[in-house]
């Protein structure tokens, strides 16, 4: 499989008024590279169940135990077995429950005020799912495939321009300030107002509107998981492939709905969120020949 990489031109404009210089205003031009040849990763066969059954196992893997200690008698007691309770014993005419002693109140019974819970979780509870190599890299490059078809990433909900060309790869980048011109590695854009660049940079491929609907779709989540420090749920967004985490990481990392990962790292999660195939990923040329 073959495909050409996008190079990009940024257009960098400043008007200076009488007040001083306006903020940088950037477009970016999009030409075609020259052609190159993907990894077989890309033309491997979509095996929806495989990537399914991966990413649910890589999510119960990451899953942690909870529940309270065992109970370890007067040193150490579980909630709802801290009381000092007696048995009255029988022939009273009463339930066999334990009291607290001098009193008449029960305790530490599931059934009683403020006892023990019945049955409850249990530290030692193990959720981990076993999946093999092969599985696993099945499951990547499943993914892989399935971000490459435009039909696939458009189900999913994601949006770009008639006109984008998948698989989308990004090799050069040049920056134009009146006559002069700059020529950079895509890694490893200048940090100053990157954020901004990046933008520009996908809203000259034509993933603007992607990145918009992103950042529009933040919700507040439901159920108890506002109270546990993810209060905000923010739909996926563009997925960025690099080789090494450099000046483009830090760039596109605080833009809402878009992850970084490099090409060792890549996993069908990374690929897949939720089990469901087709995220609009971005490739530089650098992960690809690090893919290899």
């Amino acid at each position: 499989m073959k495909t050409k990489p996008y190079n990009l031109e940024n257009s960098v404009v400043q008007e200076e008024m009488d007040a001083g210089l306006l903020a940088e205003t950037y477009s970016v031009a999009t030409k075609d590279g020259k052609e190159i040849t993907l990894p077989e990763a890309f033309s491997s066969p979509i095996r929806s169940d495989i990537v399914r059954s991966a990413v649910h196992a890589s999510r119960a893997n990451r899953r942690q135990s909870y529940g309270h200690r065992e109970h370890d008698g007067k040193k150490a007691p579980q909630p709802g077995m801290k009381h000092s309770v007696e048995w009255w014993g029988k022939g009273r005419g009463v339930s066999r429950i334990m009291r607290k002693t001098g009193q008449r109140t029960g305790a530490q019974n599931p059934h009683t005020r403020g006892g023990r819970r019945a049955h409850g979780p249990k530290v030692d509870k193990d959720w981990s799912q076993k999946l093999n190599t092969k599985e696993r890299r099945i499951a990547r490059n499943s993914a892989i495939a399935a971000s490459c078809d435009p039909s696939t990433v458009s189900s999913r909900g994601h949006r770009f321009d008639e006109t984008t060309r998948f698989p989308i790869v990004i090799d050069g980048y040049t920056e134009s300030r009146g006559s002069s011109k700059e020529k950079y590695d895509i890694e490893e854009i200048p940090l100053q107002y990157s954020t901004r660049k990046f933008v520009a940079m996908m809203e000259g491929l034509g993933l603007g509107s992607d990145l918009e609907r992103s950042k529009q779709g933040r919700r507040i989540r439901a159920g108890k998981g506002t109270m546990r420090g993810r209060k905000y749920r923010t739909p996926k967004s563009v997925l960025l492939v690099v080789s090494e985490k450099c000046g483009l990481d830090k760039a596109a990392r605080n833009i809402p709905g878009v992850d970084v990962v490099t090409a060792k790292d890549l996993s069908a999660e990374d690929l897949a969120p939720g089990g469901d195939v087709g995220r609009l990923t971005v490739w530089t040329k650098s992960a690809i020949e690090a893919l290899e």
